[in-house]
């Protein structure tokens, strides 16, 4: 590859071309790239939708099954994993703060994992739904929307930094374990079944 930025054509290298940026899609990844991307935001953005919408339309029933299970302030509780569930689901959908929205995604998906680990053994079935949703939310978080998502249209003026995706996956990772200690305060990994 020639690095002299004179010279035009395929062989040709810019200075700007060089730098990497990170929070865009690469310019080679073609029409592929972002159709895999909408793809990915679509299931995840569905998936995350439909639970919270699922707790938001019966609210009572969310807040009795927290009760139930022993959470602290239910109430709270089931609000903050609805609305973190359904705003980033429609944030993922839209391609919208796409990796604020999968921040908010992967911290509802941590504390789902824990609770659907919490009853057993934790290498019994440690890959389910809600594991699955937060990889795809943060890959999402690091890969972006793509072209097709308002985040290439009217939000492109704003971008995200490397640093800023590293901080929004510690934020995730730190509100659903302060949300689990704090609100439901039991150990969800455990390397046998726990006793009754």
């Amino acid at each position: 590859m020639n690095l002299d930025s004179t010279r035009r054509g395929p062989t040709a290298l810019s200075s700007s071309a060089m730098a990497t940026d990170l929070t865009a899609p690469a310019p080679n990844a073609g029409v592929g790239g972002s159709v895999g991307l909408a793809i990915l935001r679509l299931g995840i953005g569905a998936a995350a939708l439909q639970a919270g919408l699922i707790k938001a339309l019966d609210f009572s029933t969310t807040v009795g099954f927290m009760a139930d299970a022993g959470w602290r302030l239910p109430g709270l509780a089931a609000f903050m994993v609805t609305a973190a569930e359904t705003l980033g689901g429609i944030g993922l959908l839209l391609g919208a703060l796409t990796p604020l929205a999968a921040c908010a995604v992967l911290s509802a998906m941590l504390c789902a994992w824990a609770v659907n680990v919490s009853a057993g053994a934790f290498w019994s079935e440690p890959f389910n739904l809600p594991f699955l949703i937060g990889v795809g939310a943060a890959a999402l978080l690091f890969a972006g929307a793509g072209r097709f998502s308002v985040d290439a249209g009217p939000l492109a003026r704003i971008t995200w930094s490397m640093p800023v995706r590293l901080g929004l996956v510690g934020l995730a990772v730190i509100a659903a374990v302060v949300t689990w200690a704090a609100l439901y305060g039991v150990n969800p990994i455990h390397l046998t079944t726990p006793s009754s």
